[in-house]
């Protein structure tokens, strides 16, 4: 049901939709616009793919508003990394209407990211971020449906790097200035991630206590931790107690400022020691794998290192070349002690016995 009308020289068109009356302007003097107008919303409705005034005039970075409020609202950690993948998705739907972000416009997205080198899985948290915006947008009134995206691109295997002890000790060897070190014993030691490790206070340290306890508003799960200083640890936080400034507040820092950026520093011990590539990072999964090597119950290995799922402790707890291969010399060394003879009688053999 709808009608069409006038105000001035203008046509409207007005047809209801969920038992709701809409009005909308053709901005045109000629009558067949309004006609054809107004068919056009009958048959969104019709094939449930309604769109009307409002939508048509949501635009790209209202969508960039609406998830960059939600994320201030809801407090999230990852608002740094959010920023970054809306900055690349502006450089190609900037100034586009939602409705014309299309799977099209979507694959020709990730296929110039590839060509900029972004790895898959950076494409892959761009586009989900776009569909996130999109879902946002639909919960607040703004569009009615999510548009359908492409097929995620394929992604490599999970990073499985980890340090072994003389690699570790190399790396540190090149480290400089001596607070890097620092930083590297810490995270070596403790399993923790590296913005956890960076950015510890002095308040979250207990040293009459032993004590370290991580601030929940700091955890990437939004759980505090408690963490009993180690010997190596409390090493650590004794040369520290040594170069603490009453102006910071931070534990590792930088002639009292806080350690923003380090990777060329990382990036010329790790060369110097022959390591190229590896990351601070992976001090966390050879913590999570030494602590079940040493025999640390797996619930509490998690407590100490902050994992909340078994599935990525799993995936960090990683078994190395040398875990497989004393796997497959105890499997051997097993078999070769298995009896050589048979003891169970042949079938054939049992049967002549009986009568």
């Amino acid at each position: 049901m709808g009608r069409i009308f006038q105000r001035g020289q203008t046509f409207w068109i007005a047809y209801y939709r969920h038992g709701k009356e809409h009005r909308e302007s053709t901005h045109s003097v000629n009558e067949n616009d309004a006609t054809k107008l107004l068919k056009k919303r009958f048959g969104e409705i019709a094939s449930r793919r309604f769109v009307g005034p409002q939508e048509e005039r949501v635009m790209f970075e209202d969508l960039g508003k609406g998830i960059e409020r939600d994320y201030t609202l809801r407090g999230l950690r990852s608002m740094k990394a959010a920023k970054g993948r809306m900055m690349h998705l502006k450089k190609a739907f900037a100034g586009m209407r939602a409705l014309d972000i299309t799977p099209d416009r979507v694959r020709d997205y990730q296929a110039q990211r590839r060509k900029e080198k972004a790895s898959p899985a950076t494409v892959n948290r761009e586009t989900s971020h776009l569909a996130r915006a999109f879902r946002i947008a639909v919960k607040s009134g703004l569009l009615t449906v999510v548009p359908p995206f492409p097929n995620r691109l394929e992604e490599s295997a999970p990073r499985q790097g980890f340090f072994e002890h003389a690699e570790y000790l190399a790396v540190r060897q090149h480290l400089t200035p001596a607070v890097y070190q620092d930083v590297l014993d810490f995270a070596y030691y403790s399993g923790w991630r590296r913005g956890e490790v960076t950015g510890l206070t002095w308040r979250e340290i207990d040293m009459a206590g032993s004590v370290i306890r991580l601030d929940p508003d700091r955890s990437k799960t939004k759980t505090g931790r408690l963490l009993p200083m180690s010997q190596p640890l409390k090493e650590v936080l004794q040369r520290r107690v040594a170069a603490r400034r009453l102006d910071c507040l931070m534990v590792f820092h930088r002639d009292g400022e806080e350690m923003i950026d380090w990777r060329k520093a990382w990036a010329a011990a790790c060369k110097l020691a022959g390591l190229p590539g590896k990351r601070l990072h992976d001090c966390r999964r050879t913590a999570a794998r030494n602590l079940i090597r040493s025999g640390t119950p797996e619930r509490v290995a998690m407590q100490l290192t902050g994992h909340k799922t078994r599935s990525v402790f799993d995936r960090y707890n990683i078994v190395s070349e040398s875990d497989l291969r004393a796997g497959v010399d105890r499997l051997a060394a097993y078999v070769k002690k298995l009896p050589k003879e048979t003891i169970v009688e042949p079938l054939k053999k049992a049967g002549k016995g009986r009568g």
